[in-house]
C-alpha cells in the first residue's frame, strides 16, 4: 500500500511516498531555513506564503522521483496540527484537493504521532513502550500499549526543549537555528556555571522557562561586571541540566510502566548529548532504545506517510471537512 504524505507544519514543505508504512520510496523536502535565518527565527506569515509557492512543485517532484503517478497512490496523509496555522492550512488544502480529485482516502495525522512513527521506519514497535518526543514545539512522555494508542504521561508546562535550546543559543551569540550549534560546542566545554535543575519533581512534566531565564540573567550580570562568557562552558552546563532532567524522568517512566522499549522522536532526538545519555542509561537497565536516523528526526513527510499507513489500518479516515489546528494535545 502506497501512502503519499504531506508535512507543512512549520518551515519545511515536504512530500513523501512510503510503502506499507516501513519502506521509503521517495521524499522531497524544501526547506526555508536560509530565508528565516536572516530574521533569527521563523516568520509565520512568510512561511505560509513560501509553502504556497512550493507545495505543488514538491508534490510533482516527489512523484517524479518515485516514477509514479497519483493512480499508483492508495491514500493521502497530511499533518493537520499542531503547528503554525497558516503553514498547516497549505498542506491540508493540498491533501484535500489531491484526495478529492483522484478519489483517494484522506488520512489526518497528528504531528507528534508522525514523529513517533518515524521510529517504525527503523524497526517495528514492541509494546508496551515509552515514547519521548522532544522538538522545537514539544516535550512529551507518551505510553503506548498497542498500535496507534497514546497515553500522555506528561509534557512541558511552558517552553519546549528545542525552543529553549534556540533561545539560549541566541543569548550566547550563536546564529539561528542555534540548537544544533549549542549541542556541538557543549561537547567542547566544562560544567562550570551555576544553573538550576529545571522542575526536578516527581511528575512527568517539564519546564524550561526557568533555566532559560537563568541563562539570560547570568549572561547579563557577567556583561555588567565586564566579564567574558565562556560559550562552551555555558553550553555544557545548560545541556547537562536539561539532558539530565529529561533522562531522569524518562527512565522513571520506563521503570514505573515496566516497559522494555524506549523510542525517541523529534528534532531534539538528533542532540548528541541526549542520545548518548539515554543510550548509556538504557544499556545499564537492559532497555531497547530506538532513535531514528537524523533525516527522520526533523520535520519530514516520510514520518507522516508512515503514520498514515497505521492510521488507515485503524480506520481513521478523514473527509473534506478536515481543517488545520494550531494547538491540539495528543
Amino acid at each position: 500500500m502506497y501512502i503519499l504524505g504531506i508535512e507543512s507544519s512549520c518551515d519545511e514543505t515536504s512530500v513523501s511516498i512510503v510503502k506499507d508504512g516501513i519502506e521509503e520510496i521517495a521524499t522531497i523536502i524544501s526547506t526555508q531555513i536560509d530565508i528565516h535565518k536572516e530574521y533569527g527565527g521563523v516568520i509565520p506569515e512568510m512561511a505560509s506564503r513560501l509553502h504556497i509557492e512550493n507545495i505543488t512543485l514538491v508534490i510533482d517532484e516527489c512523484l517524479k522521483k518515485a516514477n509514479m503517478t497519483m493512480d499508483d497512490i492508495d491514500a493521502v496523509a497530511v499533518t493537520y496540527g499542531p503547528g503554525l496555522i497558516g503553514s498547516l492550512l497549505v498542506g491540508v488544502e493540498a491533501a484535500k484537493t489531491l484526495a478529492f480529485i483522484h478519489n483517494k482516502p484522506l488520512i489526518k495525522v497528528h504531528h507528534i504521532v508522525g514523529h513517533i512513527y518515524a521510529n517504525y521506519l527503523v524497526k517495528p514497535f514492541v509494546f508496551p513502550l515509552i515514547a519521548l518526543v522532544v522538538s522545537g514545539g514539544h516535550t512529551d512522555l507518551i505510553y503506548m500499549d498497542k498500535q496507534y494508542s497514546f497515553k500522555r504521561l506528561g509534557s512541558t508546562l511552558d517552553d519546549a526543549i528545542g525552543e529553549a535550546y534556540d533561545k539560549v543559543a541566541r543569548v550566547i551569540g550563536l546564529p539561528y537555528p542555534g540548537g544544533p550549534l549549542l549541542d556541538k560546542i557543549a561537547l567542547e566545554g566544562k560544567d562550570t556555571y551555576q544553573l538550576p535543575i529545571p522542575l526536578d519533581d516527581d511528575s512527568y512534566n517539564f519546564s524550561f522557562s526557568g533555566i532559560k531565564s537563568a541563562v539570560i540573567n547570568l549572561v547579563h550580570n557577567e556583561k555588567q561586571k565586564g566579564n567574558k562568557i565562556n560559550e562552551q562552558d555555558l553550553a555544557t552546563t545548560f545541556q547537562n541540566r536539561v539532558v539530565g532532567i529529561i533522562t531522569k524522568k524518562t527512565m522513571k517512566a520506563v521503570e514505573e510502566y515496566n516497559v522494555k522499549e524506549l523510542i525517541v522522536a523529534g528534532g531534539v532526538a538528533a542532540n548528541s548529548g541526549l542520545r548518548n545519555e539515554l543510550a548509556t542509561k538504557c544499556k545499564e537497565k537492559g532497555i531497547n532504545l530506538t532513535i531514528p536516523p537524523l533525516k527522520y528526526c526533523t520535520d519530514n513527510a516520510t514520518m507522516i506517510a508512515a503514520a498514515g499507513y497505521y492510521a488507515y489500518q485503524q480506520g481513521l479516515i478523514g473527509d473534506m471537512t478536515l481543517s488545520a489546528v494550531s494547538v491540539e494535545k495528543l
